[in-house]
């Protein structure tokens, strides 16, 4: 369901990083995010993504790593985080620009979802599991980590199909199921593109899925 934050530029591998000064305690941190989605970006393979080469990138030791995240899993976790923030205020955004009408900020979402996903394969497939699950043996991760993964962003299209119910702009009897399914099909349709480049997709096809997902009546 793009924009991820302001991104640092990165500190050329083999540089020593400034240190911070009082009061910057929370600039490595955000660096070292940076540093991992840019690598996540460029190789999309989250294998590439290790401590070391992300304190190369940043231009740290790997220690000093381990004063803001305890492990691998915590920086990956802090990635995925900030992709989802960025995402729900792209979607957000959307509903504010499609203006009055349920129907066109529902379709709005539907097609940011999707642009997100088409502009940054390598952070989607890692949000939803693609290139990185978090595992049980994820020590660093709780399980209310794992449960709202995405929660906030998912909210925004339950909310935007349910003022479309509202007003009769779609037959869903049961909002929040219907809005799971249709994430369900758009996440198909996304993953489909991402995964496979030479997918050809057939003509209107995003258009079926949401008009059939959504249960959208004929404007």
């Amino acid at each position: 369901m793009k924009a991820t934050g302001s991104v640092t530029t990165p500190v050329p591998a083999g540089r020593a990083r400034a240190r911070n000064r009082r009061g910057e305690g929370g600039r490595l941190r955000a660096e070292i995010i940076d540093a991992a989605s840019d690598l996540l970006d460029e190789t999309g393979d989250q294998h590439a993504v290790t401590l070391r080469s992300v304190a190369r990138r940043v231009g740290v030791s790997t220690p000093s790593i381990y004063r803001h995240f305890p492990d691998h899993a915590a920086v990956m976790l802090a990635v995925v985080q900030r992709q989802f923030a960025g995402l729900e205020r792209l979607l957000r955004a959307a509903v504010e620009q499609a203006g009055d009408d349920p129907r066109q900020r529902l379709l709005a979402v539907c097609d940011t979802y999707l642009d997100f996903a088409r502009h940054h394969p390598s952070r989607y497939r890692t949000m939803f599991g693609g290139l990185w699950t978090p595992s049980p043996a994820d020590s660093s991760l709780t399980e209310t980590d794992r449960v709202m993964l995405g929660a906030s962003s998912m909210a925004v299209l339950v909310d935007a199909l349910g003022d479309c119910a509202t007003v009769g702009a779609v037959t869903s009897t049961d909002v929040p199921t219907d809005a799971t399914a249709l994430w369900v099909g758009l996440h198909g349709l996304a993953h489909q593109r991402v995964v496979t480049p030479s997918f050809h997709c057939p003509q209107h096809i995003t258009e079926r899925v949401i008009t059939s997902l959504a249960r959208l009546t004929e404007s």
